[in-house]
């Protein structure tokens, strides 16, 4: 994976001439759930701006939205921190993905449905998995439930589950076996599609409802596990000087 700071500075051309706090915060948003940065790290104001090209103003008011998301957090006198989880927040994500996921299957129009974007998230996983890539295979994750939310057509549903998912990405980062955890989700990724491409909704929503509770208790089991031990201390500690 590219150091966190130089792949921004690869997004910095899609700021254009419109720079403004509210793109700066999607561009940081995506680097959350892709894993770029993980829980505990330090967002430095002077890289970040160098990275991106944008005035410590703009940054700091895309800093303000996304700590409002619970993604980030600021420290007096220490500066703006990527938000360490606990398990309640946890639980709460897999609820409100449950909520919304499950709504968005159950209420999709007749088949034919666009799937090309869960197909590609379904490849790109088997990909990384091939390639014992499995920071790679929860980004590919992530992006498929980004996909399938993007069926019900919703802008603000949409808007919703991207920090929702981002926040997720985090919980991820103090799993210690991601193989072990994310594994069985390259097949129920393709489980979910199936069912969709043969316009069994019923059947999607069931596999989904499943799925989901299986993730849930597989990421709260782990993360108890972790953070029981110190992990979240320990996580926090080491980013102090982070990026």
């Amino acid at each position: 994976m590219a150091e966190p700071l130089t792949s921004l500075a690869d997004d910095r051309a899609l700021l254009g001439r419109t720079s403004t706090a509210e793109r700066v915060a999607d561009i940081l948003r995506d680097r959350i759930a892709e894993g770029y940065f993980p829980p505990g790290a330090r967002l430095s104001e002077e890289g970040v701006c160098g990275a991106l090209g944008v005035s410590r103003n703009t940054l700091r008011e895309a800093f303000r939205l996304l700590t409002h998301e619970r993604l980030l957090v600021h420290r007096l006198n220490r500066g703006v921190f990527v938000r360490v989880l606990d398990i309640g927040d946890v639980e709460d994500i897999y609820r409100t993905r449950a909520l919304v996921e499950r709504a968005v299957v159950r209420g999709l129009g007749e088949a034919p449905h666009g799937l090309g974007a869960l197909a590609a998230a379904v490849r790109e996983g088997r990909r990384a998995a091939r390639e014992d890539d499995w920071n790679g295979v929860a980004t590919a994750n992530i992006r498929f439930h980004r996909a399938l939310v993007a069926l019900a057509g919703s802008v603000r549903t949409d808007e919703l589950m991207r920090g929702v998912l981002a926040e997720l990405r985090l919980a991820f980062h103090v799993v210690d076996d991601p193989r072990r955890l994310h594994q069985p989700y390259i097949t129920r990724n393709a489980e979910v599609l199936a069912a969709l491409e043969a316009g069994d909704r019923a059947a999607a929503e069931h596999l989904l409802t499943d799925y989901l509770d299986s993730s849930r208790r597989r990421v709260v089991e782990a993360y108890r596990d972790r953070v029981a031990g110190g992990g979240e201390r320990e996580a926090a500690a080491a980013a102090a000087g982070g990026a």
